[in-house]
């Protein structure tokens, strides 16, 4: 939370800043996981964080992960930075045997260059307007997730 909070202002969440709060650490207080991630020479570079369940089923549709924070310090931003954070996600998710996650849902502003990045590998369900901005959401099926991400050791990634 700590790593998050100090880099608040880049994450440009469209909400106020007790939401986007809640966000930020329901991975930590509801039963979720919270990754941190490093570049070669051990500096934190990331972090991404997801909770099982979604509010309108309780929580109980526990094959469901929703992302509730996603962030990657600006100089390490990268393709090949962003396709392993994709990896290491399928992997991890793969190695939950209690378990077994089918999708996975996110939320981003709706800006074209992140639409043409997610289109790739996940399909856009909604749009709202909001006074802050334009917000889409994302749901991806987590096997045509893995079949994506194992291609990326026959593309270039520099």
């Amino acid at each position: 939370m700590d790593f998050l909070l100090a880099h608040y202002s880049d994450l440009n969440l469209l909400y106020p800043f007790p939401v986007s709060l809640s966000y930020i650490a329901s991975p930590l207080l509801m039963e979720g996981t919270a990754v941190l991630c490093f570049d070669d020479e051990d500096q934190l570079s990331g972090a991404f964080g997801y909770i099982h369940g979604t509010g309108e089923q309780d929580y109980k549709d526990r094959h469901v992960i929703q992302l509730q924070v996603a962030y990657i310090v600006e100089h390490h931003r990268s393709t090949r930075m962003f396709y392993e954070a994709l990896q290491f996600l399928v992997s991890h998710l793969s190695d939950q045997e209690e378990e077994r996650v089918e999708e996975i849902r996110f939320w981003i502003p709706g800006e074209p260059r992140t639409r043409r990045l997610c289109s790739r590998f996940a399909d856009l369900l909604s749009t709202v307007d909001q006074t802050q901005g334009c917000l889409d959401e994302y749901r991806i099926n987590v096997k045509h997730l893995q079949k994506y991400v194992s291609t990326f050791g026959t593309r270039s990634l520099a």
